[in-house]
């Protein structure tokens, strides 16, 4: 019944079914699918574009219907109907800069949300590698906290056959089941964070009913790719940073506006052809008539003026964001170069070498126990599981800062194979 309850506490997370394992491409690829995430930007630039043909289609043909229903009457004569009804046809040909303006304004907010949008696409990318790295670190948290606390089981259960052979004091039994209880409940919150992080993964896929049961391994060779040095590196981004680009169409766009609003103190310029019924025919009114329609505007008040201010307003503080973007961009790479020669330098070599330790390690202990010299072999396997943990985390930490540098140069980061 002893050798039962051990085994139950080795067994590792029940799958949730027995599908293929999902590989880092696969969940890669749902990075364009539907997502709240790309609807929200697709959204703006759908607004964009309808703003784009509101302001051309001042330049389109209207056909319109209007009439008056009415009673007049000349002096020396009775009250009689005059009313009347027309069919009017009207083409802008001339509004000196307004349309053109208008939609050079709106060309730039419409490159502005293609860039917005293009960011979108490299945070799903990015959000999507995060998730399936932390259910692979939850997997293997999991694994080493259920060894160490098989190894704290099997250390407690052996005091308390040596406590009723009086080998083992009171006290010592209870230090032994409380490093028991406490391995345990790390074990425990491991087990609960291999589902929160499938579930996290799944929403990161628009999947949330279904949660992957098993992973695989990616190879990751972009971590190896060579990266510039900061001076190098920082004048690309500057060029090409999405987000930046956007801040730039947009400041473009506001001073577009200005010109389009002051432009509507010039005249304009319509052609216009026109069908009539009257109630009460006069020999000035013509039933069927064509001709240049001129408006020349002579006194707005502080109407223009006002929304010149409004729009200047707005682009100085475009011009504010941007300035503090590009401060943000100089920490941003700096710190982003600084964490790849880290983990590169530095992590990944001190890892290497815990690994290597904890294999000799291990095999000494092998070798120990064979000759039942020692029974260390049990901790000897967890802390080898928690050296290739720490080896993992430098590896799937290098493949995000990689990707968030592709990320802030204007590129998507590419799917990667697995082994």
């Amino acid at each position: 019944m002893r050798g039962f309850g051990i085994l139950l506490l080795c067994l590792p997370l029940a799958t949730l079914a027995a599908d293929k394992p999902l590989t880092l491409d696969e969940a890669l690829a749902t990075a364009d699918a539907p997502h709240p995430d790309l609807a929200i930007a697709e959204s703006h630039l759908a607004a964009s574009l309808a703003d784009r043909d509101q302001a051309e289609s001042r330049q389109h043909f209207n056909l319109f219907l209007d009439g008056a229903l009415r009673t007049g009457k000349q002096f020396g004569e009775n009250w009689s109907a005059d009313n009347i009804g027309r069919i009017v046809a009207r083409k802008p040909l001339l509004d000196f800069g307004r349309t053109s303006q208008s939609v050079a304004a709106a060309d730039l907010e419409v490159a502005a949300q293609r860039t917005a949008l293009l960011n979108a696409r490299a945070a799903r990318r990015i959000d999507l590698m995060a998730r399936y790295f932390d259910v692979l670190l939850a997997d293997l948290q999991y694994t080493t906290d259920n060894e160490f606390m098989t190894v704290a089981f099997l250390l407690w259960d052996n005091a308390r056959e040596r406590f009723t052979l009086g080998q083992v004091t009171q006290p010592q039994l209870l230090e032994l089941e409380a490093r028991f209880q406490d391995t345990r409940e790390r074990r425990m919150i491991s087990s609960q964070r291999q589902r929160a992080s499938r579930q996290k993964l799944a929403n990161a896929m628009n999947r949330p009913d279904n949660l992957p049961s098993e992973l695989a391994e990616p190879a990751l060779p972009g971590n190896e790719q060579a990266v510039p040095e900061y001076e190098a590196l920082l004048p690309r981004i500057l060029e090409h940073n999405p987000a930046l680009q956007g801040l730039n169409a947009q400041i473009q766009a506001s001073d577009t506006r200005i010109a389009a609003i002051r432009s509507e103190s010039r005249p304009t310029l319509d052609a216009e052809v026109l069908g009539a019924a009257y109630s009460r025919g006069l020999a000035t009114r013509d039933q069927v008539s064509a001709g240049l329609v001129f408006n020349v505007p002579l006194y707005q008040g502080s109407r223009i003026d006002a929304r010149v201010a409004r729009e200047r307003a707005l682009r100085d503080r475009l011009l504010a964001q941007r300035e503090k973007l590009k401060l943000d961009l100089n920490a941003t790479v700096l710190d982003t170069l600084n964490e790849i020669e880290w983990l590169r330098g530095s992590s990944r070599p001190a890892a290497d070498k815990q690994i290597e330790y904890r294999d000799w390690a291990l095999e000494r202990s092998r070798a120990e126990y064979e000759l039942e010299m020692r029974t260390n072999l049990g901790t000897s396997m967890a802390e080898t599981q928690t050296a290739l943990l720490r080896r993992k985390r430098v590896e799937y930490q290098l493949a995000l800062a990689l990707a968030r540098l592709a990320a802030l140069a204007g590129e998507l980061p590419g799917i990667h194979n697995t082994k």
